[in-house]
């Protein structure tokens, strides 16, 4: 029976969690940093809290940038202060993952210990370093190999060092990591899901496998060639389908219009065209902008003008959606019982190219607030909530970007199958 985090006995435990700690830093004037922005660590929160309580210890894990080894500016030393203020507990450190044994043995219940950043260890993920540019295909393969082998000993070091295991990275769910699936086979009785998985699992196939009629999915992006498999997914889910971003100027020109310098994949056309006819075959509604706000320069401050999508001139690109679009988009929305939303409608950084991204997300918290459920999933969909101020006003923001659109396309995550098994 899998492990509740509810129902678990944590007393004299000591807990091993992955979180997801992979937070902004920037560098303040006397040299050190600071977490510009905290939400990931807000949401595990409740997750150690709950094992604290109940009397038990809690040890955490996470990665924090893209590192090549050990790297003073991607340290989680950095973080401790903040993870300190949210807790309201005094964080230990270990600065060496695989030398932590004296840390943990201190380890009393009620206390809390922060690994050192995960990916210092090119064993976590399993991929060598430090291969020459020109390295064959036989030492490419020996490199490989070696890591796996040293991988199994680098789990194992981690799992030594708790009794249970809780997974709530479900950013990082989708990666077969040492910390996210490989360790979880230690712990055969005694694994289980931090809160921050348990709800994002719970949302997602609430929105899948429940989802109130009519559901409406706004898909942005800009590429399509990044989005098909969600968009073929979603096909087979969704009653209404909104398509924005830069892959709209592909659907316009597969279908002959003119687009100017708007991003354009000529090798998606079929794709486009073949989408288009999935939809109506199934009777789904796709919605593409109409309109579009241009710009003759790729940056906030360059001139403007509002152009059919499919009409655009030379030396212009399509960088938002048109007025025309925000009505249509925002009504179709407000009718909905179901949302989700996933990528912006266009440049939504540059403030004067934010508007139609700003429209799409009051229209969904409109539409909540009438009874609507809503979830806002990938990175920059989960920014632009943030951005405009309005994550408290729709029914929830997913920490996942890959994790979630994967998880949607019906594929086994590693880290959720890890547990679940």
């Amino acid at each position: 029976m899998q492990q509740s985090i509810d129902t678990y006995n944590f007393a004299g435990k000591k807990a091993i969690i992955r979180v997801d700690f992979n937070v902004p830093l920037e560098t303040t004037s006397d040299g050190n940093f600071r977490v510009t922005d905290a939400t990931r660590i807000r949401a595990a929160i409740p997750t150690i809290k709950k094992v604290l309580a109940a009397g038990g210890s809690a040890i955490l894990m996470s990665h924090l940038g893209r590192p090549k080894g050990v790297t003073e500016k991607y340290s989680l030393k950095h973080i401790i202060y903040k993870i300190e203020e949210l807790l309201g507990v005094k964080v230990q450190f270990a600065d060496d993952c695989q030398r932590a044994e004296k840390e943990v043995a201190e380890l009393k219940p009620g206390q809390v210990l922060l690994l050192e950043n995960l990916r210092f260890y090119a064993e976590e993920e399993g991929k060598p370093r430090g291969l020459a540019e020109d390295a064959t295909d036989e030492e490419k393969k020996a490199a490989k190999a070696s890591v796996k082998a040293s991988q199994k000993e680098f789990v194992k070091k981690l799992a030594s060092y708790a009794d249970c295991y809780i997974n709530d990275a479900f950013g990082t769910a989708h990666r077969a990591h040492g910390s996210t699936a490989l360790i979880a086979e230690y712990f055969p009785g005694d694994k289980m899901f931090g809160y921050i998985m348990e709800n994002e699992l719970k949302a997602i196939d609430n929105v899948l496998e429940n989802a109130e009629r009519p559901f409406t999915a706004i898909l942005g992006g800009s590429k399509v060639s990044t989005k098909i498999t969600i968009i073929e997914s979603l096909l087979e889910k969704v009653d209404n389908l909104i398509l924005c971003g830069g892959m709209t100027y592909t659907f316009m020109a597969a279908e002959g219009g003119k687009i100017g310098m708007s991003i354009n994949e000529p090798d998606q056309y079929q794709t486009a065209l073949d989408v288009l006819a999935k939809a109506d075959k199934k009777g789904v509604k796709i919605y593409l902008a109409e309109d579009a706000l241009c710009g003759n320069d790729f940056r906030n401050d360059c001139d403007t003008m509002i152009c059919p999508s499919n009409d655009i001139p030379d030396g212009w690109e399509g960088m938002d959606i048109g007025p025309k679009t925000v009505v249509t988009f925002a009504k179709v929305i407000k009718e909905s019982k179901t949302l989700l939303w996933n990528g912006p409608a266009g440049v939504f950084e540059f403030d004067n190219f934010a508007g139609g991204s700003r429209a799409i997300a009051q229209a969904i918290v409109e539409a909540t607030a009438q009874g609507a459920y809503s979830l806002i999933g990938g990175g920059d969909s989960v920014a632009c909530i943030n951005k405009f101020g309005m994550a408290d006003k729709v029914s929830y923001v997913s920490t996942g970007g890959g994790a979630l659109l994967e998880y949607m396309e019906g594929l086994e995550l590693p880290g959720v199958a890890a547990i679940r098994k």
